[in-house]
């Protein structure tokens, strides 16, 4: 995360604030904004998002939003993917999706951006997992390797061929190979 202001605020005193691009977080009483996302980070996010929502949107099971705000406890949060489950998501009374997401997401999904600061993004997703999330990823491309995180267990390095774990009710079959096949846009 890139840039942090000195000044300290309560979080209902962020949330009056317009918003920024890149977006800015609420973190411990400071407002930390994020890194503006390049090629390879888009890229996983929006496949990340099409992949979970192919099969878990229709079915009415749960929906992936991308850079999506959420405030709980004392945060003010934007995964890069965050998933709810169906029955979590706050729909308003005409059964759209709500402007505020007032809770902590089911599933945290976090792409490591090159100037980031893996502990602060490592922070976020186990202040998710405090506040009733169920899964953690870190994603990183640099080494090719995602980082899940669930609820009282060890974090778990994935590499290469290892499956990754979803959501129990999202039939998601994918291996970090695939998730970083994804990259490459091009034959050779």
């Amino acid at each position: 995360m890139s840039a942090t202001t000195s000044k300290t605020l309560a979080l209902e005193e962020f949330l009056k604030l317009p918003e920024t691009k890149p977006a800015s977080e609420y973190i411990n009483g400071e407002i930390i904004q994020k890194p503006m996302p390049k090629g390879k980070h888009s890229r996983l996010q929006l496949k990340l998002c099409n992949s979970i929502n192919d099969v878990a949107e229709n079915q009415q099971i749960a929906y992936a939003f991308p850079e999506l705000r959420c405030s709980f406890g004392t945060r003010s949060i934007v995964p890069d993917v965050a998933v709810f489950q169906w029955s979590r998501i706050p729909f308003d009374a005409d059964g759209e999706a709500p402007n505020d997401f007032l809770l902590c997401p089911d599933w945290t999904i976090e792409i490591l951006s090159p100037d980031q600061s893996s502990n602060k993004v490592i922070g976020n997703i186990l202040y998710c997992l405090k506040y009733g999330c169920q899964l953690g990823w870190l994603i990183d491309p640099s080494d090719r390797s995602i980082l899940v995180f669930s609820p009282n267990q060890q974090p778990e390095l994935l590499q290469s061929s290892d499956r990754l774990s979803s959501l129990r009710e999202i039939d998601l079959n994918l291996s970090v190979e695939q998730i970083f096949s994804w990259l490459k846009m091009t034959e050779s």
